[in-house]
């Protein structure tokens, strides 16, 4: 075998290893541009839904902004304007509740204590408007547990609804609310010295049904007795979070 033809079989070998390795190295570089390919499609991907949920969010803050700044000056306006104290609760009441769809709506979650300060400062307010003495009854010692937006909503509308029936129906010069808390378990009493007792189908059947309703979201109980005072007693009864009582 000539030496000439075992070089081209050495030339021809080398020449095929580099081959070799260079098709493994594109296949490589293929492999990682994929990689960065697809790493870069997620990162758009991400990129484009956070600017769609920010597009939204500040939709919404624009719709939340006009129906506050139209539609509640017009609420307001009618309160100042309605002949009779109960009609004029019934306007702040709406007010009240706009003001939760544009607040808590996209609120953070805040304690029982802050929920409690802010549905004591609306009723002393809506009470004080209809002259009715609002009687605040509670211990020093409440726990704190943190309450979702959507449960302390609840809370909100079941006292409103609870103080419009006192406003609109009762005929009442005092109202005292009683809380405790006990077993993880809060109860809160609203008693009026109104012109009569309710059972639970009593007046205002809508609203208490909606109650009811707003109770069982808050995995509670609600009922009407006869108060101590002579007018009506509504007695609400929940579970707070256990991990959060202290």
């Amino acid at each position: 075998m000539s030496a000439s033809f075992l070089v081209a079989i050495a030339a021809l070998a080398a020449a095929s290893i580099v081959c070799a390795l260079l098709a493994i190295r594109l296949r490589q570089q293929a492999a990682r541009q994929r990689r960065a390919l697809q790493a870069m499609a997620a990162q758009l991907q991400t990129a484009a839904q956070e600017a769609a949920r920010l597009a939204a969010a500040a939709e919404r803050e624009r719709i939340y902004a006009d129906l506050h700044d139209d539609l509640g000056a017009r609420l307001l306006d009618l309160v100042y304007r309605a002949p009779t104290p109960a009609e004029a609760d019934r306007v702040r009441a709406i007010l009240q509740d706009l003001r939760d769809v544009v607040t808590r709506s996209r609120g953070t979650p805040g304690t029982l204590d802050d929920v409690l300060a802010d549905i004591r400062a609306e009723a002393a307010q809506r009470l004080a408007a209809a002259d009715i003495e609002l009687v605040w009854d509670a211990p020093p010692d409440l726990p704190e547990p943190v309450l979702d937006p959507a449960r302390a909503l609840h809370l909100y509308r079941i006292v409103r609804e609870a103080i419009s029936n006192v406003i609109q129906h009762a005929r009442a010069r005092r109202l005292r609310v009683r809380l405790r808390v006990a077993d993880a378990r809060l109860r809160l009493e609203l008693t009026d010295d109104g012109g009569g007792a309710v059972g639970d189908g009593g007046r205002a059947g809508r609203g208490m049904h909606g109650m009811r309703e707003r109770a069982s979201e808050l995995d509670g109980a609600i009922r009407w007795a006869p108060g101590t005072e002579g007018g009506t007693k509504v007695l609400l009864e929940l579970p707070l979070p256990a991990a959060e009582t202290r």
